[in-house]
C-alpha cells in the first residue's frame, strides 16, 4: 500500500469511527435541550487547577513538551482553548497567546484568566481549521481535548503544524472522552456506543502524515483532572443533557452515576475517577 493510500485509509477509518458516535436522530429530535456544547464554568475551574499544579512544579507531559519548545520564551497558539488549561500553565514563558475557540464564552473566560497572568492575548472565534487562514502563527501550537471533535483529523493537525514555528503539542484522552457514559446510553436508551476511535488511531494518522510524533501517556486521577461545578445538580444536569433526557430524570441519572458523581475540593463532577490521557508532539 502506498503512503498516500495508507493516509487515506487511516483518515477514513477515523472519520467513520467518529461518525458512529452521532446520537441516533430519533433520540436527538426528542431531546428537550441541546446535548452539545460545554459550560464555561467547568473549564475555568479546570484551568485554575492546572495553573496551581504548574506553580507547584508538577508539569504534565503536555506542559513539559510545550515548555521545552518555548525555551526562554515564545508565543503560543491554543486551538480549542476552553478555559485555558493547556496554555495558561505556560504563562511564565509565554510572550503572547493566540486563543481559538468556537464558543464565545470560552474566549471571554480565557481573556479574564490571561489578564490575571499578564499574558497578551489575541482571540479568534470559530472552528478549526475553518479559521486557520485568519489565525496568526506561533512558536508553539497546543491543542487539548479537541481531536475527537475533528472528523477530518488529517486536515485539522496539518493546519496545526502549518501554524507552528517550533512544535505542536496535542493532548487527548486514550479513548473517546464520553466512553465512560456508554453504560448509561445502554441503560436509558438501549443504545450500544462505539469503542473507537482512540488515541492510537490519532497517533497512527499523524505518523502517516509524515510528522515525527513522540508520545507519552499519563493517568489523570479525579484530583488531577480538576474542574467541576459548585452545585451537585449542575453536574448531574450536564450528564442528563448529554443523554437527551428531560430534567425530571435527574434523580435517575444521579442514581445511575453512583460513585462517578463525586465532590472534591468543594466542586461536583461526574465522570471516571481515573482516565488515561495521551500527549502527542512533534517538531516542525
Amino acid at each position: 500500500m502506498t503512503d498516500q493510500a495508507e493516509r487515506a485509509r487511516l483518515q477514513t477509518s477515523w472519520t467513520d469511527a467518529l461518525g458512529a458516535w452521532a446520537i441516533p436522530p430519533s433520540i436527538l429530535e426528542a431531546a428537550p435541550e441541546s446535548p452539545f456544547g460545554f459550560p464555561a464554568e467547568l473549564f475555568v475551574h479546570r484551568a485554575r487547577l492546572s495553573v496551581e499544579g504548574t506553580e507547584d512544579g508538577e508539569l504534565t507531559p503536555t506542559s513539559r513538551a510545550a515548555m521545552d519548545a518555548l525555551g526562554e520564551g515564545g508565543s503560543v497558539l491554543d486551538v480549542g482553548v476552553g478555559g485555558g488549561a493547556t496554555s495558561v500553565p505556560l504563562a511564565e514563558r509565554c510572550t503572547g497567546l493566540v486563543a481559538v475557540d468556537s464558543q464565545a464564552d470560552m474566549l471571554e473566560a480565557i481573556a479574564r484568566l490571561a489578564a490575571e497572568r499578564s499574558i497578551p492575548v489575541t482571540m479568534v472565534h470559530g472552528r478549526w481549521p475553518d479559521v486557520a487562514p485568519e489565525t496568526p502563527e506561533a512558536d508553539v501550537v497546543v491543542c487539548g481535548h479537541v481531536a475527537y471533535n475533528a472528523p477530518d483529523l488529517g486536515a485539522f493537525v496539518t493546519a496545526l503544524s502549518a501554524h507552528a514555528r517550533r512544535r505542536v503539542v496535542l493532548e487527548l484522552t486514550e479513548r473517546h472522552p464520553l466512553s465512560w457514559m456508554n453504560d448509561l446510553w445502554s441503560r436509558f436508551h438501549d443504545v450500544v456506543r462505539p469503542e473507537r476511535p482512540t488515541a492510537d488511531d490519532a497517533f497512527a494518522l499523524c505518523r502517516a502524515l509524515g510528522f515525527a510524533v513522540e508520545r507519552e501517556q499519563r493517568v489523570d486521577t479525579e484530583d488531577a483532572a480538576g474542574g467541576g461545578f459548585e452545585r451537585r445538580g449542575d453536574a448531574v444536569a450536564l450528564v442528563r443533557r448529554r443523554l437527551c433526557l428531560p430534567p425530571e430524570r435527574d434523580g435517575e441519572v444521579a442514581a445511575a452515576l453512583g460513585s462517578r458523581l463525586s465532590e472534591l475540593h468543594g466542586l461536583w463532577r461526574a465522570g471516571p475517577r481515573d482516565q488515561p490521557v495521551v500527549t502527542l508532539w512533534w517538531d516542525v
